[in-house]
């Protein structure tokens, strides 16, 4: 006699949030892998030497950078997305350009968003559907266009996009300083307890209250431009 099959996780819940963990994967081939966003500068200038001020400085960025630019861009170009808002779509891409203070943090953002818009257009089709000008935006941009049709609430797709981050943020920390394994996970798990806070404060901020001010980082990233020995883009 069969027995009957366990319970399968089929409800649009469960869908949206493994939508959401396969965008955020560091695995998902967009190049992430390829950038510190300033932890190899930092480390070549001394500000970042071991596990407590690699952790420092990713949280540090998580919410005077991630918070108050790209995570509130992401949950407003969620909503635009599912409105079918094009002119803010745009006005958002804009500002990330805008606001990228260097020239390899502005390739960043863009070959990601690219790289993004390629997987898409390989795996999900259907997203490109009557777009002119989709192989253009940038990563935050990008992200909101295939996390939005996954249906999940805009604090998840927020929560996703940040811990992505931080995963990525934290294996640059281990080859830059460099660390060992353990390190990184306690590293993993600070920004773990850290992302629910910043995420809270991107969902507080309106249009008019993004900005994107930190000059330190914009300092190490135009030296790292001109540094003689790296191993990240960024």
């Amino acid at each position: 006699m069969a027995m009957a099959p366990m319970d399968t996780p089929t409800t649009t819940t469960d869908a949206a949030l493994l939508q959401l963990i396969w965008l955020a994967s560091p695995a998902l081939p967009v190049g992430g892998f390829s950038y510190s966003e300033g932890i190899e500068a930092a480390v070549e200038a001394g500000l970042v030497h071991d596990e407590n001020s690699a952790a420092n400085w990713i949280a540090d960025q998580l919410h005077l950078a991630l918070a108050r630019a790209d995570l509130p861009v992401l949950a407003q170009a969620v909503e635009a997305w599912r409105a079918v808002d094009m002119p803010t779509l745009a006005a958002l891409d804009d500002w990330v350009r805008t606001t990228r203070e260097t020239s390899e943090l502005r390739q960043q953002t863009e070959q990601m968003g690219r790289s993004l818009v390629e997987w898409a257009r390989a795996v999900r089709p259907e997203l490109l559907a009557g777009m002119a000008r989709a192989d253009t935006f940038t990563y935050p941009v990008a992200f909101a266009m295939t996390a939005a049709a996954s249906g999940a609430p805009v604090r998840h797709v927020l929560l996703a996009f940040a811990f992505g981050w931080g995963e990525n943020m934290m294996q640059s920390a281990i080859k830059a300083v460099p660390l060992g394994q353990s390190a990184g996970q306690r590293i993993l798990g600070r920004l773990a307890a850290e992302v629910p806070l910043a995420v809270d404060h991107a969902l507080a901020l309106g249009m008019e209250e993004r900005q994107a001010f930190t000059p330190m980082l914009a300092i190490l990233s135009a030296q790292h431009e001109t540094q003689y020995s790296r191993l990240f883009r960024s």
